[in-house]
């Protein structure tokens, strides 16, 4: 469990710079998908047959996974569009509210019942939204692309926990992606004529950091998390990436001084956030420690 864990938090730590890196590309957010896709996915390939551990999978097997990679592609194209319409800041805060849809999520797709404390604590990141969404009104547009953004990487999450348990890290990481891509691909001719751009080619910076924030954060990243995924819930992960809003918006206020934009009300909506991810982590602690016991 300690070794889950400390992957965990390693994976919530990388994930900290994808919204730097968002920042800091030019490109619009569905071509910065779609190249992050590109990189990623030519990457696992050659990667993955040095390694001899990616096999071909069964159609039906490859489908199902490729549809849970359609909905992390999603969940992307929309967290960036939420820093490129508001900042990095509120992009990461509203990435918060996965807890709360994974509180939702989770027992009607597993059919269980629904956990009382979860949805408590998720209803104190609502609040902390909430609060920001009221006095950061010039951020609205962002805030509600942000909560789509934190909706599919639920739901990402939650099927994401069912396929960890039949399939290995790296096929499950390398078709989803893969099958991402190429739904991205297929819908990328139809966004670019509604969201038209003056050139599809990155800027010598930008290929630098698409390379950094693929390899990085996106193949190193997402091989930690789903090894962390097969010890921990589906739930503590996410509530767990919540600190990923502290390490982005650090950085964020070191390299774009978003502090001098930011009202209280965010900072008060923040402090919720995090007193629910300590909450949930001293419930953690306890049923680990209740657990141990009774073993």
């Amino acid at each position: 469990m300690k070794k889950a864990f400390l992957q965990l938090h390693l994976s919530v730590f990388l994930a900290g710079f994808t919204g730097i890196l968002g920042k800091l590309i030019t490109l619009n957010e569905g071509l910065l998908v779609w190249y992050r896709l590109l990189i990623t996915v030519v990457t696992m390939f050659f990667l993955y047959r040095f390694q001899g551990t990616l096999r071909r999978l069964p159609r039906q097997a490859v489908l199902r996974i490729g549809f849970t990679g359609f909905i992390v592609a999603l969940h992307w194209v929309f967290f960036y569009a939420s820093i490129k319409y508001a900042n990095v800041s509120i992009g990461v805060v509203c990435f918060s509210l996965t807890s709360l849809f994974t509180a939702l999520f989770d027992p009607l797709i597993n059919r269980r019942r629904f956990d009382t404390v979860e949805l408590l604590l998720s209803m104190l990141t609502l609040a902390g939204i909430m609060l920001i969404f009221h006095f950061d009104t010039q951020y609205r547009t962002g805030i509600l692309l942000g909560i789509l953004s934190s909706m599919f990487c639920a739901l990402f999450t939650v099927l994401n926990k069912k396929l960890v348990v039949q399939y290995d890290t790296p096929n499950i990481t390398f078709y989803e992606l893969a099958v991402g891509f190429i739904g991205i691909s297929l819908v990328m001719p139809f966004y670019l004529h509604v969201f038209p751009v003056a050139s599809l080619m990155p800027s010598a910076m930008d290929l630098v950091y698409l390379l950094l924030l693929s390899w990085f954060c996106t193949v190193l990243m997402y091989t930690l998390s789903m090894n962390a995924l097969q010890k921990i819930s589906a739930f503590t992960v996410n509530l767990c990436f919540n600190l990923e809003p502290l390490y982005t918006i650090a950085l964020a206020f070191l390299l774009f001084r978003e502090n001098k934009d930011l009202h209280n009300g965010f900072y008060a909506g923040l402090g919720l956030i995090l007193l629910s991810v300590v909450l949930q982590m001293l419930r953690v602690a306890r049923q680990s420690r209740r657990g141990a016991i009774t073993a």
